[in-house]
């Protein structure tokens, strides 16, 4: 069950990936209209009720929580296992914000799926046992490894425009480097969530700064355009486990990120990638000169990256998901 239209989903990127592995998969909804979405996936569970396994529920913490709501309650009708895979850094509010529901949702699934270290240890504080952490895979033979020797003020940014996403944060990290690094130049890659995106534009263009904006691209196309690219920029202010980030330290950029949510259960500070904190643009920019002081130092963060992203590498995560499924 997919919580939202628009951007893919994990159900998205795991539907193919189940059925390459012999699993029979139905997925609903990608309609826009909220009722009519809502109304798909309750049909397509109460359709397939007395064939289906399994439910897996995209499960997130804004109004699409309530789309997770309502499936695993016609789960629980009709005694079917389901179980949420958990999104969004704001998961523990919405749990503190609605505990009954949660109780309701998360207390009787089969399991939660927890994509991050971060959010198994946040639902098992808050006395949810039957969590499992699988994280988010990627495909790692897409991603071309490149080494940096030479790091250049190039900055790369690929998330959805949102306010929670800070993206001003990185056009001020780069307005900070320009007196120092005048060829300094940002590109910022994702699809438009809010007015953040237009805020960004127009603080760009008053200021004249090198900012590129190519809106959404496939992945294929950003990662093939990260090769231009010296640094990865991360600015979120809430978060779970990005898989951006991921594909980052798969393909050798290294990795500056504020250290909110799941991040410092990603990046390992200094080891893997760089942690500041969230809202500090001065404290980012820092980081970044210091990375292009010493590029030797990076590249060992870079290859360590690369290292520890092969832990989500769809081989072995599979073997994850196979043993939950077969359960």
């Amino acid at each position: 069950m997919r919580g939202k239209g628009g951007s893919p989903t994990s159900i998205d990127t795991l539907t193919p990936l189940l059925k390459e592995e012999g699993f029979n998969v139905k997925t609903a909804s990608s309609e826009k209209n909220k009722l009519f979405r809502l109304a798909e996936m309750l049909f397509t569970v109460f359709r397939n009720r007395k064939t289906t396994d399994y439910v897996l529920i995209d499960t997130y913490s804004t109004q699409n929580f309530w789309y997770a709501y309502a499936v695993a309650r016609i789960c629980q009708k009709f005694n079917l296992k389901y179980i949420p895979i958990l999104h969004g850094g704001e998961l523990p509010s919405r749990m503190e914000r609605s505990p009954k529901a949660s109780k309701r949702l998360f207390g009787k699934a089969y399991f939660n799926v927890a994509p991050s270290l971060f959010m198994k240890t946040v639902f098992q504080q808050s006395g949810f046992l039957n969590v499992k952490y699988i994280p988010n895979s990627i495909n790692l033979q897409e991603y071309y490894f490149k080494e940096r020797h030479d790091l250049r003020p190039k900055l790369l940014w690929v998330r959805a425009f949102a306010e929670i996403y800070s993206p001003m944060q990185a056009i001020k990290v780069l307005e900070l480097l320009l007196p120092d690094y005048p060829n300094a130049e940002l590109c910022m890659v994702g699809p438009v969530k809010d007015d953040s995106w237009k805020d960004c534009i127009r603080y760009a263009k008053l200021h004249r700064l090198p900012v590129q904006f190519p809106g959404r691209l496939s992945k294929k196309e950003w990662t093939k355009l990260s090769e231009q690219y010296d640094i990865f920029l991360n600015t979120t202010n809430i978060d779970n486990t990005p898989v951006s980030v991921i594909e980052a330290m798969a393909l050798g950029l290294p990795v500056v990120s504020t250290n909110v949510g799941g991040l410092p259960y990603l990046i390992s500070a200094d080891i893997d990638g760089v942690l500041v904190p969230p809202n500090e643009p001065d404290r980012m920019a820092s980081a970044v000169k210091n990375l292009l002081q010493d590029p030797q130092r990076s590249s060992e963060r870079t290859r360590a990256a690369r290292e520890k992203v092969e832990a989500f590498d769809w081989e072995r995560v599979k073997l994850m998901w196979k043993s939950l499924l077969s359960g």
